[in-house]
């Protein structure tokens, strides 16, 4: 009897081990690949989630008030470092009118030219470079350096792309100074 039960054990045994193996490769085939389109719709649904949220966020008086002043305060930034195209011709005035102050002799500005070499960006369609050489004599470092500083705080920037010093007498109590200056100016847009 106890070989019936044995039988009859290892035969069932048999069977839910093939259904096992049988199940084991159809969760293989058809369920297994199906989890990675889970999760690929549940990343789609989490995205489409924040959409809405930022829709219905955007959608509020108060959040249009705040996008509206961080436009502002980046329009702000910006003027800290681009001119308007109408204010441009008043550039060699300022800088004259620093220079002035700074009480450097034998001062010259002349508008400069575009060096070939650099490549036009794609920014260029809103923003040009307009270029300045001046040339003055100092009579010290101190007061080159005040210059220099000046001309980088002016708001908007005046850039200092590049100088040069040399010694103008034998004693070495005088310096002639070139500089090569540039500045960010906003193009007119067609509306």
């Amino acid at each position: 009897m106890k070989s019936v039960y044995g039988k009859y054990v290892t035969k069932a045994a048999f069977a839910w081990t093939c259904c096992f193996v049988l199940f084991f490769f159809l969760y293989m085939l058809m369920l297994s690949p199906q989890k990675g389109s889970k999760e690929q719709l549940k990343e789609q649904l989490e995205e489409k989630k924040r959409m809405y949220s930022s829709a219905l966020k955007a959608s509020e008086k108060e959040t249009l008030i705040q996008l509206n002043e961080q436009i502002e305060q980046l329009r702000e930034e910006l003027h800290n470092f681009v001119v308007d195209y109408n204010d441009a011709a008043n550039l060699t005035f300022d800088i004259s009118k620093i220079a002035n102050e700074k009480e450097v002799t034998s001062f010259r500005i002349e508008t400069g030219k575009r060096d070939n070499s650099s490549k036009q960006a794609e920014s260029e369609q809103y923003i040009t470079e307009s270029f300045f050489n001046i040339s003055f004599a100092t009579t010290d470092f101190t007061q080159f350096a005040a210059l220099l500083n000046a001309l980088e705080r002016h708001k908007p920037v005046i850039f200092v792309d590049r100088f040069s010093i040399t010694r103008t007498d034998r004693d070495g109590s005088g310096r002639q100074v070139k500089m090569n200056l540039s500045v960010f100016i906003r193009k007119i847009q067609d509306i």
